[in-house]
């Protein structure tokens, strides 16, 4: 007991304990690093903060595309806040976007991991074939994806000759299942490769050990795999959101946010109010609301990923 009340210089000697004190391996902040990190600060502010802080400027002023207010604008406060909060084509447009994100989290996360987990089992041959395919939807430009699938689900179409329904226009009927079912096309090749990586990160013997417990296979994805790919899986659900979050291309050339307002998501909407409704001070603050969203979804997932202590 008195041994654990005696302080380090009596137990080490005055010189061992000034030394560890003074440990060359103690993290200490140098402000001469500061100079080294200058051009990085530098660039972020000019390319980054300046233009963002614009932007949110931007939201609150009259400026036009077109007309007097395009010359001579200014700050109007709270103005195009209050017309945001009861505008309902926006908040449909909210909606429409939650679908939009939402189902394409879910169809890439299962499907990537549906195709990496049967590619491990298949012949060499299989999965170079039909990982080339994924991979090679998944590289391919929006706009081409986009005309793929608008040439395919529309009446007289390739999907419709498929399955028997020539006279059947997918894309007018259910316009907000198809694109999704597009992007989740268009970004499933990420997913796969990515899950892929994990699953031939997670150990053998392990999985070995759960079969001779006769542990069912979804006890094995549960209690193992599950687990260990919880990292892997949350980016790729982080990267699908702010992905589809961002994903003007494939609609606008599908369905340009129609039939209606069913498939305008935020950037279609944020689009259409500077370039075609010349409200480019509206347009920006729709944009600062897609911002905000972005920054949500990047807070969840730090705080999600964060290793548990």
């Amino acid at each position: 007991m008195m041994a654990s009340t005696l302080s380090a210089e009596a137990v080490i000697g005055p010189d061992l304990a000034r030394l560890w004190k003074t440990r060359q391996d103690k993290e200490r902040f140098q402000w001469s690093s500061l100079a080294l990190m200058t051009p990085a600060f530098g660039l972020l502010i000019i390319l980054f903060l300046i233009p963002m802080g614009y932007a949110v400027y931007l939201g609150f002023t009259n400026l036009t595309l077109v007309g007097p207010t395009s010359v001579q604008w200014g700050f109007t406060g709270l103005q195009n806040l209050s017309r945001l909060r009861q505008d309902t084509t926006f908040w449909s447009s909210v909606w429409v976007t939650a679908g939009f994100v939402g189902g394409s989290i879910v169809g890439v996360v299962v499907l990537g991991y549906w195709l990496a987990s049967l590619l491990m089992r298949a012949r060499t041959w299989m999965r170079v074939v039909v990982g080339g395919v994924v991979v090679v939807s998944w590289m391919m430009p929006a706009v081409t994806a986009g005309m793929t699938w608008y040439a395919s689900t529309i009446q007289g179409g390739a999907l419709g000759t498929l399955t028997g329904l020539h006279n059947t226009n997918f894309l007018d009927n259910w316009p907000l299942v198809v694109v999704t079912i597009a992007n989740v096309w268009s970004m499933t090749g990420f997913s796969m490769l990515v899950m892929g990586a994990a699953l031939r990160n997670v150990p053998s013997d392990a999985i070995e050990a759960a079969m001779v417990e006769n542990a069912s296979s979804w006890q094995r994805f549960g209690k193992i795999v599950l687990p260990l790919m919880r990292p892997t899986i949350i980016a790729v659900v982080l990267l699908t959101a702010l992905l589809s979050l961002a994903n003007f291309s494939l609609i606008y050339i599908m369905t340009q946010g129609g039939p209606g307002n069913s498939t305008n998501i935020l950037p279609l909407y944020s689009y259409q109010q500077a370039f075609s409704y010349n409200n480019l001070a509206y347009g920006a603050l729709i944009g600062n609301v897609m911002v905000v969203i972005a920054t949500v979804f990047g807070v969840l997932y730090v705080r999600v990923a964060a290793p548990k202590t």
